[in-house]
C-alpha cells in the first residue's frame, strides 16, 4: 500500500454488523446518518496513555518465554523454594519487555501522529448551498466535496464532474498500490453536466445503491439512480482515498465510503505471516527444552528425597527440623526449575529477530543488486525469512516482465493470410535485422511515433494502396482498446496504456496510417489515413484472465453496426465462422512460426451485426450492468452470445525481449539443484522458444516432454508415459511418508519422495491440460512426473493455477518454493509460496506489494539467493548450534553439581555471573559472528553454486544436529566440572595459608566455562573481522573487570548481601594451579572438535570443505617466474596482421557457432552490470572428488 499505509498503520477498524448493501442519497445527511455509516475519522492507535501499560505486558506475556519467566519470578518470591535472587530472573526479562515496550510504544506514538494530521486536513465540503472548508474527519457519507489540483483524495467519491473535457480526471496511485503512472477516471455524462455549479450541485439528489465496504481496489459495482433512470457504476466513475489529483484543476465527489470504510483502510489488515522452518522447528525444539528441564528436575528432586531420607539426620544442626523427604523433594523441584531456567533461552527470540534485521539490511545496502536504469535498490521487505532464502528448492518464475523486459515492440503480422515482418534479399532469402538495417520511412504520416521501428516496406504499400483487409486489421488495432490519448502539445500525442501490448498495438495502428485521437464514454474518434472519423461506441466487452479476449461494438459514420475482437488465438478460434477454416490453417503456420521466434501473439477477427438485433442485446445488457447481484457472470453470459460466428483478420506479434543476464542465472541456479518452473499466459510455441533461450531447455537435454492433450483421461496417459520413460524400473505408486508437524505433533502431513532419475529432463503442459492435472484424483500424477524433471514450463495459465500449482508443491514436498513476479496476475502465486519475490517493472507495483523481496531484474535472483540467502542460512544455523552450546554446558554444570551438593539446589556460579552470562559476556560475541560471518566470498559463492546444496537438505541445523549439539555440551559440562573439581578438592594454597573454598571453585568453574565457549566460538568463526576481534577479547575483558570490581572489599562493604565474593578474585586467580587448570579444561574441551573436523575432513570432505581448501591453495601466490631476455638472430621473418586472435579460424570451422548452446555455459560474474561481466565471462569451476583435501581444519 506504499508509504501512506506505513504511515497509517495496520490496525484498522471496523462495524461490527455485517453490511450487505449501501444506500445513500446525495446531500441527505438525515438520511444518511440514519444508517450509521462510519464518518470519515480514522483511528490506526492501539493504545492510550491508560492502556498501554497493562495492554501491552499482557500481549507479550502471551509469549511462552515471557510468560515462562514470570512463572520463574513467582516462584523466586517464595523463599522456601527460592535459590537465586529476584534480580538473576528480573534483570533479563525486565531488559526483553522493555526493548519491545519501547518499540511498541515508538509505533503507537508514530500511528497517533499521523491520525492526528490526517483527521485534520481540510477541504470544501458543499453544506446548505454553500462551499464550507472542514476537517476530513467530519466529513460524512452523502456529502459533494470539492478537490483541486495535487490534492489527496479524502474518501472514497464517485465522481460527477471535472474541470476537464469529457468529464476526465488524472490520478496518481502511488500511495494506493504503488504505480507512479497517471490513471484517468471518467464521470457519467449525466453528472458531468453538473459543472462546478453550486446551485446544481446542490439539487443534485441522486441516490446510490452499491456493493458493501470491502477490500478490492480494482472492482466497484452499483448503480446510480436519477430522474427515474439507471446508471452503472464501476471502478473507472470512482476516485480511492489515498489517491491525489494531478493535472485537474477542481473535481467534484459524492462520499460513498469514509474512514475505515474507504479501501484504503480495508486494505490495511495485517498480511499473512509466514514462518520459516527454522522457526517452526525452534518452537518445537523450546517445547522439547521444557520436557528436557522437567526431567532434570525430577532427577534432582528424586535424589534430594533420597539424599534427605538417607542422610538428612545427620545435617541436623544446619538444616529445618521436622522437614521430610517427600516435601523437601517437592521444594527441590521447584528450587531447580528456578537454578535450571537458563536452559530455556529467554533471548533466544529476541537474538534471532536482530540478526535478522541485520542481514536485511545487507541486501537493502547491497549495491551490487541496484539497478541505476530506473534508480531501484533491492529491498527486504520483510526481515523474517532471510535464512529460508539459503534453502530453496523449487522456483516458479512468471514469464513476461519477469524474464523478459515487459517493452513491447510491434515486430511482426499476418493479415488475411500474408505475413508481413520479414525482410528478404534479391534471391528471396531471409536477412536478418540488427540496428544498422534500414527502417521504414513514415515520414508520409504526420502523427506518426518517431520511436516506432518497422523494416518490412510492403506493409506500408498495400495499407497505402487501400487494400481493405488490411484496412480493417488497423482500424481493429486503433478501436479495439482501453488506451487513454493525451496531448501535451500541439501534435505531440502520448498513450496511457494499461500494458504494454496494448500500447504497442495502438502505436502500430497509429504508424501505419489509423490514428487513434480521443475518445469519450460514447465514441471514439481516429485518423483514419488522414480523414477524421468518429465512431459511435456502443458497448466495451472487457478483457479478463478467464475470457481472454477484448471486444468492442461501434457504429460507423455510415450507420454500420461491427464488433471488433482480439485475443488469444485458441480462444477466437473457437468463435470463428466456418467459412474461415483455410484461413485459420494458414494464420495458425504463420502464428507458429511467430511464437518459434519467442514472439507475443494475438488474432484478430470482427463480425457485422444486424442493427435489430443490437438493440435487442443492447437492453439486455444494460439490465445485466446494472444488476447488484452476479453482474460479472450475467456480463459475461451475454458476451458469449454475441462473440461467436467472427471473421478472422490476422494476427499480431510482439517482441519483448530477455532481459540481461537471464539465461546465466538460470543456468547458475540450476547447478544449485534449483529446479525451475515457468508459469505463463503465452502460448505453448512462445513459451518453448523462450525456454531454449534462457537455457532452462537444452538439446543435449534426454527429452522434453509435450503434455497437450484435450481429455483427462489423455492427460493421465501422457504423464504417466512421460514418468516410466524417466524412471523405467520406478514403481506405479508413489512413496508417502505420512508424519506429524506443528507444536503437539497435531498437524498431519504427507510427504512424496523424491524419486531417482538418469538423465536431465523438461515438461511443457498447456493450460487445458494443466486443468486437469491439478483436479484431486490427479494432482499426484503431475506431482511425481513434474518433480523429476528438472525444468516445467506451463503455458496458458490463469492466474488462479498459478497458485495451485505452488500449494501442490508445499502440500506434497518437503522443500522450500519461491515465486517472483512483476504483474498483478502473478499476486496469488506470490503469496502462496514460502518466499514471495517481486520484480518493479512495467506493470505496476502489484507483485511488489505482496512480496518478501523486491528488487529490478531478475539476474538479482541469484545474487539473493546464493550469497544473501546461503550466508543468512550458515549465519543462523551456526547461530542456533552455539546459542544451544553455550546454555546447555552452563546449565549441566550445574546438574552435576547438584550430586555432590546433596541435591540441595546450590548454585556452583555467582548470581551474578548467572544474570550477566547471557547479557553481556558472550551477547555480542555471537551476534558478530551470526551477522558477519561467511564460509566464502560471493565470488567464491557464483564459482561454485553446489556450496547451496547443503541448505535445501537442512545439513547445517535440524534435530539431530540439536541432539549432536546436546551431547557435545553435555561432554563439555563434564570436563568443565569434574577438571576444576579434582584441581580444587582437599588442597590448600601455595602458601599453605588457606584452604580451598566454594567461592574459589565457583570463580574457577565459571571462568573456565566461558574461556571454553569463547574459544567454541573462535573455532566456529570462518571469516574474522575487527569486529568479532573486538567482541570477543572485550567481552572476556570486561569478564575480568567486572569480577575484580564486584569482588573487591568496597563492593562488599556497599551491599554485603549481595557481593559476598570478597578477595576471592585476587586470591584465587595469582595462584598457577588455578590457571593450569583454565588451561587443562580448554584444551580437553577443544582437543575432540579439532579431531572431528580433522578427521571429517581428511576422510569424508563436504563441498564446503574443498571449496574453502580451494580458496586457501589459490591464495598461496606461485613464485615470479624468472624472465628470460629473447635473444635476437639475423634469421629474416615476415609479420602478418590478423583481424582476430588465435583458435577463431577452428572455432568457425568447427560449426560450433552454428549449434544451439552446450550445458557448460560461462557462468555469470557477480557484477552483471559491468562491461567485463558481458564480454569476459568467468567458467565454472568442478571440483573433482579424487582432488587432495586439506590437511587441517
Amino acid at each position: 500500500m506504499g508509504s501512506l499505509l506505513s504511515r497509517l498503520g495496520l490496525e484498522c477498524g471496523g462495524k461490527a454488523l455485517k453490511e450487505e448493501e449501501r444506500h445513500l442519497r446525495a446531500n441527505d445527511r438525515e438520511l444518511n446518518l440514519s444508517y450509521k455509516y462510519a464518518d470519515n475519522a480514522i483511528k490506526t492507535s492501539k493504545y492510550n496513555i491508560f492502556t498501554f501499560l497493562p495492554l501491552n505486558l499482557f500481549e507479550q506475556f502471551q509469549r511462552l518465554a515471557n510468560a515462562y519467566f514470570l512463572f520463574l519470578l513467582c516462584l523466586q518470591s517464595i523463599p522456601e523454594v527460592s535459590s537465586l535472587p529476584w534480580y538473576t530472573t528480573v534483570v533479563p526479562l525486565v531488559l526483553v519487555l522493555s526493548m519491545t515496550m519501547a518499540k511498541d510504544s515508538s509505533d503507537d506514538m508514530n500511528r497517533h501522529r499521523c491520525d492526528k494530521q490526517v483527521n485534520n486536513r481540510k477541504v470544501e465540503v458543499l453544506i446548505e448551498g454553500e462551499l464550507q472548508s472542514e476537517k476530513w474527519m467530519d466529513v460524512q457519507v452523502g456529502d459533494i466535496i470539492k478537490l483541486e489540483n495535487n490534492q489527496f483524495v479524502t474518501a472514497d467519491l464517485l465522481l460527477l464532474s471535472s474541470s476537464e473535457p469529457l468529464n476526465l480526471v488524472y490520478i496518481e496511485t502511488a500511495e494506493l498500490d504503488g504505480e507512479t503512472n497517471l490513471k484517468v477516471k471518467q464521470a457519467l455524462t449525466v453528472t458531468g453536466e453538473l459543472e462546478d455549479s453550486v446551485e446544481k450541485l446542490a439539487n443534485f439528489n441522486g441516490e446510490v445503491r452499491c456493493e458493501p465496504p470491502n477490500n478490492r481496489l480494482d472492482k466497484f459495482t452499483g448503480t446510480l439512480t436519477l430522474k427515474g433512470e439507471t446508471y452503472s457504476l464501476d471502478n473507472e466513475r470512482v476516485l480511492l482515498r489515498g489517491c491525489t489529483l494531478r493535472n485537474t484543476q477542481w473535481c467534484f465527489g459524492l462520499v460513498v465510503f469514509g474512514g475505515p470504510d474507504t479501501k484504503l483502510m480495508q486494505n490495511c489488515g495485517r498480511t499473512t505471516f509466514k514462518r520459516t522452518s527454522i522457526d517452526r522447528l525452534m518452537n518445537v525444539l523450546v517445547l522439547s527444552i521444557f520436557g528436557f528441564l522437567m526431567i532434570m528436575c525430577l532427577i534432582l528432586a528424586i535424589g534430594n528425597g533420597i539424599w534427605e531420607y538417607q542422610e538428612g539426620s545427620k545435617f541436623a544442626a544446619f538444616l529445618p527440623k521436622g522437614v521430610n523427604a517427600p516435601f523437601s523433594a517437592f521444594l527441590t523441584f521447584w528450587s531447580y526449575v528456578i537454578i535450571l531456567n537458563t536452559v530455556v533461552p529467554i533471548s533466544l527470540y529476541v537474538s534471532v529477530e536482530i540478526i535478522r534485521l541485520g542481514n536485511s539490511f545487507y541486501i537493502n545496502w547491497d549495491r551490487k543488486m541496484y539497478y541505476p536504469k530506473s534508480d531501484t535498490p533491492a529491498e527486504a521487505r520483510t526481515t523474517t525469512l532471510n535464512e529460508e532464502l539459503g534453502q530453496i528448492k523449487y522456483i516458479f518464475s512468471d514469464k513476461t516482465g519477469t524474464l523478459t523486459q515487459n517493452i513491447m515492440t510491434f515486430n511482426k503480422c499476418s493479415i488475411n493470410g500474408k505475413s508481413y515482418g520479414e525482410l528478404l534479399d534479391f534471391s528471396g532469402q531471409r536477412v536478418e535485422i540488427n540496428e544498422k538495417t534500414e527502417k521504414v520511412d513514415f515520414s508520409w504520416n504526420n502523427l506518426a511515433d518517431p520511436k516506432f521501428c518497422f523494416h518490412d516496406n510492403s506493409l506500408v504499400e498495400v495499407v497505402r494502396e487501400g487494400n481493405p483487409e488490411v484496412q480493417a486489421f488497423f482500424r481493429l488495432l486503433a478501436l479495439c482498446h482501453t488506451v487513454m490519448p493525451e496531448e501535451k502539445k500541439e501534435g505531440e500525442l502520448y498513450y496511457q496504456a494499461q500494458s504494454p501490448d496494448e500500447g504497442a498495438l495502438v502505436t502500430a495502428a497509429r504508424n501505419f496510417g489509423f490514428v487513434f485521437r480521443s475518445r469519450t464514454p460514447e465514441s471514439i474518434t481516429v485518423v483514419e489515413m488522414g480523414e477524421l472519423v468518429t465512431y459511435e461506441l456502443l458497448a466495451v466487452l472487457d478483457f479478463n484472465n478467464v475470457r481472454k479476449r477484448m471486444s468492442v461494438i461501434v457504429r460507423s459514420p455510415e450507420g454500420k453496426l461491427t464488433l471488433y475482437c482480439k485475443g488469444a488465438d485458441t480462444i477466437i478460434f473457437e468463435r470463428l465462422n466456418p467459412s474461415c477454416s483455410n484461413l485459420t490453417e494458414v494464420t495458425t503456420l504463420h502464428l507458429n512460426e511467430f511464437a518459434g521466434e519467442g514472439l507475443r501473439t494475438l488474432a484478430l477477427a470482427y463480425k457485422d451485426i444486424d442493427p435489430e438485433y443490437m438493440e435487442d442485446w443492447k437492453l439486455r445488457h444494460h439490465v445485466a450492468n446494472t444488476a447488484m447481484d452476479d453482474r460479472e457472470e450475467k456480463l459475461d453470459a451475454l458476451y458469449e452470445e454475441i462473440e461467436k460466428g467472427l471473421l478472422l483478420l490476422g494476427s499480431t506479434a510482439v517482441e519483448d525481449k530477455l532481459q540481461d543476464g537471464v539465461p546465466q542465472t538460470i543456468e547458475q541456479l540450476s547447478k544449485a539443484d534449483i529446479k525451475i518452473w515457468v508459469l505463463t499466459g503465452d502460448k505453448q510455441e512462445t513459451a518453448e522458444n523462450i525456454g531454449y533461450s534462457c537455457n532452462m531447455l537444452r538439446e543435449e537435454m534426454n527429452e522434453v516432454f509435450i503434455v497437450s492433450a484435450n481429455t483427462a483421461e489423455e492427460v493421465r496417459k501422457e504423464l504417466q508415459t512421460a514418468r516410466r520413460k524417466m524412471t523405467p524400473d520406478g514403481t506405479e505408486e508413489p512413496t508417502v511418508k505420512k508424519s506429524r508437524s506443528g507444536l503437539f505433533c497435531l498437524l498431519k502431513t504427507e510427504t512424496v519422495a523424491d524419486e531417482p532419475v538418469n538423465g536431465e529432463y523438461a515438461m511443457v503442459i498447456n493450460g487445458h491440460s494443466l486443468a486437469f492435472a491439478l483436479e484431486k484424483d490427479m494432482e499426484m500424477e503431475l506431482l511425481r512426473t513434474a518433480c523429476m524433471c528438472q525444468t516445467v514450463i506451463c503455458c496458458r495459465v490463469t492466474p488462479m493455477q498459478k497458485a495451485q500449482v505452488v500449494e501442490l508443491v508445499k502440500k506434497y514436498k518437503q522443500a522450500v518454493t519461491l515465486a517472483i513476479g512483476d504483474g498483478a496476475n502473478d499476486v496469488s502465486m506470490i503469496k502462496a509460496a514460502h518466499i514471495g519475490v517481486g520484480i518493479s517493472g512495467q506493470e505496476g507495483m502489484q507483485a511488489v506489494l505482496s512480496s518478501d523481496y523486491s528488487f529490478a531484474q531478475f539476474r538479482y535472483l541469484q545474487r539473493l539467493l546464493l550469497v544473501h540467502g546461503r550466508w543468512s542460512y550458515l549465519r543462523m544455523c551456526k547461530f542456533l548450534r552455539y546459542f544451544f552450546y553455550k546454555n546447555f554446558t552452563f546449565t549441566f554444570v550445574h546438574f552435576w553439581y547438584g550430586f555432590f551438593c546433596g541435591f540441595s539446589a546450590q548454585t556452583i556460579y555467582d548470581e551474578w555471573f548467572i544474570t550477566l552470562f547471557n547479557l553481556v559476556y558472550t551477547a555480542l560475541p555471537v551476534l558478530s559472528l551470526s551477522l558477519f560471518d561467511q564460509d566464502v566470498n560471493d565470488w567464491w559463492s557464483f564459482q561454485y553454486p553446489q556450496l547451496y546444496t547443503p541448505g535445501q537438505l537442512n545439513q547445517y541445523f535440524s534435530k539431530r544436529a540439536f541432539v549432536y549439539t546436546v551431547l557435545h555440551s553435555g561432554y563439555s559440562s563434564l570436563v568443565l566440572f569434574f577438571i576444576p573439581w579434582a584441581a580444587m578438592y582437599d588442597t590448600v594454597r601455595d602458601d599453605g595459608k588457606e584452604i580451598v573454598d566454594y567461592q574459589s571453585f565457583a570463580l574457577l568453574a565459571q571462568t573456565c566455562l566461558l574461556i571454553a565457549v569463547s574459544i567454541q566460538l573462535g573455532l566456529d568463526t570462518h571469516y574474522w573481522t575487527a569486529m568479532n576481534q573486538f567482541f570477543l577479547w572485550g567481552s572476556l575483558s570486561v569478564y575480568f573487570a567486572v569480577i575484580f570490581t564486584m569482588y573487591s572489599n568496597g563492593m562488599f562493604l556497599t551491599l554485603t548481601s549481595s557481593f559476598p565474593f570478597i578477595g576471592t578474585a585476587r586470591n584465587s586467580l595469582n595462584q598457577p594451579n588455578v590457571w593450569l587448570t583454565m588451561l587443562l579444561t580448554s584444551v580437553l574441551c577443544v582437543l575432540p572438535v579439532v579431531a572431528y573436523r580433522f578427521l571429517r575432513i581428511l576422510l569424508w570432505p563436504t563441498i564446503n570443505d574443498k571449496v574453502r581448501y580451494k580458496v586457501r591453495q589459490d591464495k598461496v601466490l606461485p613464485p615470479t617466474p624468472r624472465r628470460v631476455q629473447a635473444r635476437r638472430t639475423s634469421t629474416r621473418r615476415s609479420g602478418y596482421a590478423f583481424s582476430h586472435a588465435q583458435g577463431y579460424g577452428d572455432l568457425v570451422t568447427s560449426g560450433k557457432f552454428l549449434r544451439r548452446t552446450p550445458k557448460s555455459r560461462p557462468a555469470l560474474f557477480s557484477q552483471t552490470d559491468s562491461p567485463l561481466a558481458q564480454t569476459q565471462p568467468q567458467f565454472y569451476r568442478t571440483i573433482s572428488e579424487r582432488e587432495e583435501p586439506p590437511l587441517s581444519p
